[in-house]
């Protein structure tokens, strides 16, 4: 199980880590973004230290309907105690957990500060 909280911002954090280029797992937060289709979003400065390996660059479809060109990179995450090989999308906004890597899981959400949250594998 991956248990996070409710920030003062109404926002969903978890612990998310991923191994670094050295085989060694680094921990962040990450929010929970159910409106992001991919896996990760990490900002650049934490792509360098990881030494994620570039992938290929692809255009997203945001929210609001505007085409963006991403960088991806692929990474491993820790999940649940499993590895997983994934995308991750480079942003300059904080890191994003999105629904890909939440995909076969029950996600639990009490939405109130400092409310639970809980990820289960199904």
């Amino acid at each position: 199980m991956i248990v996070g909280q409710v920030n003062s911002l109404h926002e969903a954090v978890i612990p998310i880590k991923v191994y670094d280029a050295n085989g060694e797992l680094i921990e962040w937060e990450a929010t929970i973004d159910t409106g992001f289709s991919g896996y990760l979003t990490l900002p650049t400065i934490i792509i360098e230290q990881l030494q994620l390996f570039y992938d290929r660059s692809e255009t997203y479809t945001l929210g609001d309907n505007n085409n963006v060109e991403f960088d991806i990179y692929r990474a491993t995450l820790s999940w649940n105690g499993q590895d997983r090989p994934i995308f991750v999308l480079l942003t300059e906004s904080a890191p994003l957990i999105g629904m890909s890597s939440l995909r076969g899981c029950s996600l639990f959400i009490d939405v109130i500060d400092g409310g639970s949250v809980h990820i289960t594998s199904r």
